[in-house]
């Protein structure tokens, strides 16, 4: 009976690993379909900086509560939605480090914009 009954546990063990495998190739799949629509969407340089921070251009923006890339407002919007999150004052650690990196990510989109901006006008001039 012991044998039977290790080889019933053996058999449903294979049978939960394959569908957790397959799950996880759909899930995949499917988080490598909405990068690249995503991506698509995006100037190839703002989709490299989505991937590498991990968050989108439109996340970031929604997180800091930004229609526009406006330095000041991006500022003044992190500074308080840092501050209102910090654990010291009941925050949460989670939320204060999903605004670092909006900003980190609206900071790099930032960048990206005033790097084309430099080269347009060279190519002006």
């Amino acid at each position: 009976q012991a044998k039977y009954l290790a080889q019933i546990i053996l058999v449903g063990a294979q049978v939960v690993g394959r569908a957790f495998m397959r799950a996880l190739r759909q899930e995949f799949a499917a988080s490598q379909a909405a990068a690249d629509a995503r991506g698509r969407s995006e100037r190839p340089q703002s989709a490299a900086a989505s991937r590498i921070t991990g968050i989108s251009l439109q996340e970031a923006q929604q997180i800091l509560n930004v229609s526009n890339l406006n330095p000041e407002e991006i500022q003044k919007n992190y500074d308080h939605l840092f501050k209102v999150n910090d654990k010291s004052v009941g925050g949460s650690f989670y939320l204060q480090s999903k605004v670092v990196r909006a900003k980190e990510r609206l900071d790099e989109e930032l960048r990206i914009q005033a790097k084309d901006e430099k080269k347009e006008w060279k190519a002006e001039t």
